[in-house]
């Protein structure tokens, strides 16, 4: 079931590989609605393992699980769907690979990223950065608030809003009309990632009440 709300990306980049499902778990108990993975630095086979693992704890709670980059191992681990970058496979090609098995998400960063991937059959946004992350190193520029604002009014896909959110941001977040939040610090980098959880979480409630 998606459930545009809380995506907490279990990145390799934030978390030793060790740690990655047993931080995923305390971020669903939190209240994470969708999960995605992003292995850049696993290997292959130890990418499609943690997927596996990942999927057949999720699946059971109906939480959809999303592979970052990788459209290969999101079909071959059967997740729900697949996040893809600017640089990574053009999203007509993605499709054509994966047919209506996969939810696709694509990053934009401008209105014309936006328009262009909505065009081409994206069935999510992932808009950012929104504010200035540590999360990645290849940073585009800062959307703010206006910006963020402009892409999901250019739209009528779910924006995921990503890049330095933290709950404190999530009601100009939302009310900038952001469907919800993608995040990766703020939940993996916490002393209580559960509780990280829900405090987002449970902004985002209360913010669209």
């Amino acid at each position: 079931m998606w459930v545009w709300r809380l995506c907490f990306i279990a990145d390799s980049e934030a978390l030793p590989q060790k740690d990655i499902i047993q931080v995923m778990e305390k971020a669903v108990r939190g209240g994470a609605t969708l999960v995605q993975l992003r292995g850049k630095k696993w290997s292959d086979r130890e990418f499609f393992s943690l997927a596996l693992e990942a999927r057949e704890i999720l699946r059971p709670k109906k939480i959809p699980l999303i592979i970052n980059d990788r459209i290969d191992i999101a079909l071959a681990a059967e997740a729900q769907g697949v996040h893809l970058g600017q640089k990574d496979l053009p999203l007509k090609v993605a499709r054509k690979l994966a047919g209506d098995r996969l939810i696709i998400g694509i990053s934009v960063n401008t209105i014309e990223e936006a328009k262009e991937a909505e065009s081409e059959g994206a069935n999510y946004l992932g808009a950012g950065p929104v504010f200035w992350t540590s999360s990645k190193e290849d940073l585009k520029p800062t959307l703010g608030l206006e910006g963020l604002k402009a892409i999901c009014q250019a739209v009528s896909l779910p924006v995921l809003a990503i890049g330095g959110i933290t709950a404190a941001s999530i009601p100009e977040i939302m009310a900038s009309g952001a469907s919800g939040v993608a995040v990766i610090s703020a939940i993996a980098r916490a002393d209580d990632p559960e509780r990280a959880a829900r405090s987002i979480r449970e902004a985002i409630d209360f913010s669209i009440k």
